[in-house]
């Protein structure tokens, strides 16, 4: 098998990362199916993606024409049997939880073809945790896409020692048929690259906050001031979701149980009063209107 042989991608889960991915996949030419068990997430997604793709076709940035053959190559399921039994690569895009992804990964191994290769989207579990729920460990790989898939271009691509070189070339082929900036990591560590480096920042922006040195607010404005980061670490919180958040820590302290790793406090209270961010209007910010309150 190789990069030219995949022609249907499956993308499991229809939330935030998935629906964007399985755009991204249409988009590049792949025949592609959103799987969900939620009809109304499906329905939520169909809806949100037309309205980015309107956007992109009035602001020139898509054609009209290449808008409908993206569309056409793109269909919704709540059915993971028909959705990846004739499926060549396969993305999994749902929570941020070891039980929940080795369940999805078990099921996939019931339902697909022998050849197809098992991606996770996940932003911090390695793929050796999941890959033991399948019989064949060596197509499984992480592809790891950054919120929101269709505004960023990277994807790390990470290898455990079981994954073949195979698997990690045709992963690294179809990213950039769909357009995106691959970078293969050849040895597992969890959060990969781009988390460990940004929890860095987040554990020390958190730890200044909770020891009343400076203000949320206050240390979102020096970031993006003096550090020129686009967006500061709260705001950035908000935006990819603080139960995402929460759960990446979660993770992280349950494989080391190193104290140090633990979910913040101040984020597990925000997470457990239901303010997740932009996508309940409320976080550590609130949102009305796209304008932001203190």
């Amino acid at each position: 098998m190789n990069a030219n042989v995949v022609k249907q991608i499956t993308v499991i889960g229809a939330g935030q990362m998935g629906h964007q991915i399985g755009m991204l996949c249409a988009l590049g030419g792949y025949e592609t199916i959103i799987q969900d068990l939620n009809e109304n997430a499906l329905q939520d997604a169909e809806a949100k993606l037309q309205a980015i793709m309107s956007k992109w076709v009035s602001k020139g940035k898509l054609a009209e024409d290449a808008k409908a053959s993206a569309f056409n190559r793109l269909r919704f399921s709540t059915s993971l049997e028909e959705s990846v039994r004739n499926s060549d690569l396969i993305i999994e895009a749902v929570t941020e939880k070891l039980e929940v992804k080795k369940e999805v990964f078990s099921n996939l191994e019931q339902y697909a073809p022998p050849h197809a290769i098992f991606a996770t989207n996940s932003s911090t579990i390695v793929n050796s945790l999941i890959a033991g729920e399948t019989e064949r460990p060596e197509k499984v790989v992480n592809m790891h896409f950054f919120f929101p898939p269709l505004v960023m271009d990277c994807v790390e691509v990470v290898m455990s020692e079981q994954t073949s070189e195979e698997t990690a070339q045709i992963a690294m082929e179809v990213c950039k048929k769909i357009n995106r900036t691959a970078v293969l990591l050849k040895k597992e560590i969890s959060g990969f690259v781009a988390n460990r480096i940004l929890g860095a920042l987040q554990k020390e922006a958190v730890a200044l906050f909770e020891q009343g040195i400076a203000d949320y607010k206050d240390i979102d404005i020096i970031c993006r001031k003096a550090l020129n980061h686009p967006i500061g670490p709260f705001e950035l919180m908000d935006l990819s979701g603080l139960d995402v958040a929460y759960y990446v820590m979660d993770q992280r302290y349950r494989e080391t149980g190193d104290p140090a790793d633990k979910p913040f406090a101040c984020v597990a209270e925000k997470v457990e009063k239901g303010e997740l961010g932009r996508k309940t209007g409320k976080g550590w910010y609130e949102y009305h209107s796209s304008k932001i309150k203190s």
